[in-house]
């Protein structure tokens, strides 16, 4: 099997929807621990307006610092726009994270675009990106089904995956923003995808809103998926749907491989250790497991 790939989506995905808005340094310690753990790529923020989204306000802050710092994990940063790109290549990111919704509704929502229009200026700021050396991942939003409309066709996906190919474009992930993919379905559209495209680096992004997460990442798994998006104590949500829930737990993932003899590097203690640092300053409860269980010792 080809290593798996984890990238931690927590600091952007998982607090974005937060009310509490986590000091610019209380951040950075959940960052740097992270970025310590093993893991491959860790999201720091999305570039986005402040004033619309409070809780990623210091993104470029906090890149400009870790940039600057030793770190093993690739830095990645989500952007919606061209003025998100101009702002993350100004500031340190490693890895380009753009993505178009198959969702017309969430689409507008989400960027006050339609999918053709996103799609557009996302190959555009994709192949400016790599132009100028950066990776970059795109992404399918909504593409398991969406809050506001139910069903997506999944030719309607394929659509827009059609269209990154066609513009050279490799690393390409499919997010179930709503949480209403099921194992069948994804284990259907990821292999259509290698089908079309056998050199496609493939990264899935589950919410957990129906309890399908974890079996969806090992249906992915089964078809070739080897990235995976998740999130700290299973934090997360997208502020643009209809029923925001959170992410597979990154801990309860790598806890889950480890069973398998997957992945042990990884500092799991670490990790169990964010997750509770970040159920204690939200003071509530986390869907992830493992922080609470504490991992099996065999």
């Amino acid at each position: 099997m080809n290593k798996i790939i984890i990238h931690e989506v927590g600091p952007r995905d998982g607090l974005q929807a937060e009310k509490t808005v986590v000091p610019t340094e209380t951040k950075l310690e959940w960052l740097r621990a992270l970025l310590n753990t093993g893991l491959d790529i860790v999201q720091v923020g999305s570039f986005v307006r402040g004033d619309k989204m409070p809780q990623m306000a210091d993104t470029d802050e906090l890149f400009r610092v870790l940039s600057k710092e030793p770190h093993a994990a690739i830095l990645s940063g989500l952007v919606l726009n061209e003025k998100g790109l101009e702002r993350g290549m100004e500031c340190g990111v490693e890895l380009f994270c753009m993505g178009v919704s198959a969702s017309e509704t969430h689409s507008q929502k989400n960027t006050g675009m339609s999918t053709i229009e996103a799609q557009g200026r996302i190959i555009a700021m994709a192949k400016s990106a790599m132009g100028a050396g950066k990776k970059v991942q795109v992404s399918v939003q909504s593409a398991f089904g969406c809050g506001f409309e139910g069903r997506i066709h999944e030719e309607r996906v394929l659509g827009v995956v059609g269209a990154y190919l066609d513009a050279g474009l490799r690393n390409i992930s499919l997010a179930d923003t709503a949480g209403h993919g099921y194992p069948e379905q994804v284990k259907r559209l990821f292999s259509e995808i290698f089908k079309r495209a056998p050199d496609a680096q493939c990264t899935c992004h589950f919410h957990d809103t129906y309890g399908l997460g974890m079996a969806n990442i090992y249906a992915a798994m089964d078809v070739g998926v080897t990235s995976f998006e998740t999130s700290f104590a299973g934090l997360g949500g997208c502020p643009f749907t209809k029923v925001a829930a959170g992410n597979v737990a990154t801990e309860d993932l790598v806890h889950g491989l480890r069973r398998a003899g997957l992945r042990t590097e990884i500092d799991l203690g670490a990790l169990i250790g964010v997750a509770r640092n970040v159920t204690a300053f939200f003071g509530r409860d986390m869907t992830g497991r493992v922080h609470k269980t504490a991992p099996l010792a065999y």
